[in-house]
């Protein structure tokens, strides 16, 4: 009869290699998913071209910002407040709404990029 009889050395090293690799399996899977987060943020029910309404999209795209960005994993909490303050420059822009700049032009003590929307589509 041919028996193994193996080391408790070796089985821990044999078991650690395993569960190394699949870490490292579930680390790229994760890498390899770079799909940007988009979020809905509706306001139709809104006037943005008063303060009040323009601080409230503010408030609602800031959030979804806040939201989208948490998908994603930063090694810095500067990455983190980089990647919401891009999400929301980017609705801002988007939106082309002057009361909405000036909302966040206050926040961030900065302008929105100068690549606004044309009106005209």
């Amino acid at each position: 009869m041919n028996t193994l009889i193996a080391s408790p050395g070796f089985c821990r090293l044999v078991a650690t290699a395993i569960l190394g690799a699949l870490a490292s399996s579930f680390s790229a899977v994760s890498a390899a998913d770079p799909r940007p987060v988009s979020v809905t943020v509706k306001f139709a029910d809104l006037n943005i071209s008063k303060p009040s309404g323009a601080h409230v999209l503010y408030r609602r795209v800031r959030a979804a910002a806040l939201d989208a960005c948490s998908y994603y994993w930063f090694e810095s909490d500067a990455d983190a407040a980089r990647c919401v303050h891009d999400a929301i420059a980017s609705a801002v822009t988007r939106i082309n709404q002057p009361e909405l700049s000036a909302v966040f032009n206050a926040n961030y003590k900065t302008a929105v990029p100068n690549t606004l929307v044309s009106q005209s589509r």
